[in-house]
């Protein structure tokens, strides 16, 4: 299947507009045989970009294990900063450490892109964590630097010329980044990797889920009153993020490879109309009194 893909900002990176999230493979009790299929059958799929982090259970494991003999075929994103025994999160020793643990259990020589993973702003300012990542780039251990996170902690990755790529929200209940954050993330060649494109479904509840994880962009959905039905939310939520402007790929996770294979399909059918595109546009500012937006 030929999926699209798209070069990850001004590196030589190229990766899927769909790409694998592998928190869902984390978990150590899941059948390891179903995981390696899950994860080769994605690939024989199209999808070339498998994002995985340290806090991601096992996950970084078995994509060495399943994968590690395809390591041309495909793109390795993942996210340090933490977890490594003996040595203090959020250091210079941490994340070198952190590197050189993902490239032994992902049974690799390099690792395409590594993010510093939601660290705070005062870590970012500090330094010592930016110069350990582009440190292990000078080594060949790191094709591309990346940030993983939001708020002003983004906006720095984006303006301090340190970084090769980003990876932030986006998704129809959660537009802010594509108007404070991605232009300028654009304008500066980055690379930029969405996650939560499908707003972690809040469409699923019938009542406010309280408590969960998807609860703010539940209210923030029924705010919206978005004109079509909730039958064509998920087509349409993963369209809206996989062509946001500057999106190089978005990042799903499932473990059912015929749900994998679908969102392949709804990616290929291309961006969403435009009279859509505006009404999602419209929506999110009309919930937001303070937002002034794409329209």
């Amino acid at each position: 299947m030929a999926l699209i893909q798209r070069e990850y900002g001004k590196t030589s990176v190229k990766v899927s507009a769909l790409g694998f999230g592998a928190g869902h493979i984390g978990d150590p009790k899941t059948d390891e045989n179903e995981v390696g299929s899950l994860l080769n059958q994605a690939l024989d799929s199209g999808i070339t970009l498998f994002d995985t982090a340290r806090g991601y259970g096992v996950s970084e494991e078995r994509i060495g294990r399943h994968l590690s003999y395809r390591r041309g075929e495909f793109v390795i994103s993942t996210k340090v900063g933490y977890g490594i025994d003996g040595v203090p999160d959020w250091t210079y020793d941490c994340i070198l450490a952190g590197v050189d643990r993902a490239l032994k259990v992902m049974q690799t020589d390099y690792i395409d892109i590594v993010h510093l993973h939601s660290c705070t702003l005062e870590i970012l300012e500090r330094g010592d964590v930016i110069r350990a990542l582009e440190q292990a780039v000078r080594d060949g251990k790191v094709r591309a630097a990346a940030y993983s996170g939001e708020n002003r902690e983004l906006q720095f990755a984006v303006t301090c010329g340190c970084f090769g790529g980003i990876q932030c929200s986006v998704n129809l209940c959660d537009q802010r980044s594509l108007v404070e954050i991605i232009p300028t993330a654009i304008k500066n060649g980055l690379g930029i990797i969405a996650k939560r494109p499908l707003a972690n479904s809040p469409w699923r509840f019938d009542e406010r889920p309280y408590g969960h994880y998807c609860e703010d962009y539940w209210l923030r959905l029924r705010q919206m009153a978005l004109p079509f039905d909730i039958a064509d939310y998920h087509e349409t939520a993963l369209r809206f993020a996989a062509y946001a402007p500057g999106v190089c790929s978005a990042i799903v996770g499932s473990a059912n490879i015929g749900h994998i294979k679908k969102n392949i399909e709804l990616i290929e059918k291309g961006p969403l109309p435009a009279e859509l595109q505006r009404a999602i546009y419209e929506g999110f500012r009309d919930a937001d009194e303070e937002w002034v937006g794409l329209v």
